[in-house]
């Protein structure tokens, strides 16, 4: 059975194309819940707008989906708490500036 760990992982190949950083790193993944076979990943994005929203969820989806032992995702983005650069990883507050 894949563990929470796994699905970070697996998400971690996801890069934000606007940034060139992986989301994880960014702080848009806010848990994953591993239930048997089926994960649940709660996510935000940079902003409202973001015109990549569904292709965003759609490459978690299937970041996720690549694991053994998983056959379904949901991911629910969520608006609360809203994301700022607090919630990136040391390296990409360094890469952007911010620290």
């Amino acid at each position: 059975m894949a563990t929470k760990e796994d699905v970070y992982e697996a998400i971690k190949t996801v890069i934000d194309p606007e940034v060139g950083f992986d989301i994880v790193s960014l702080g848009l993944i806010y848990d994953a819940k591993v239930e048997g076979d089926h994960v649940d990943v709660t996510m935000t994005l940079s902003t409202r707008g973001c015109p990549l929203h569904e292709m965003m969820v759609q490459w978690v989806k299937d970041a996720v989906l690549k694991l053994p032992d998983v056959n379904s995702v949901d991911v629910e983005v969520v608006w609360e708490p809203a994301w700022n650069i607090s919630m990136a990883s040391d390296e990409v507050k360094k890469a952007l500036g911010a620290i």
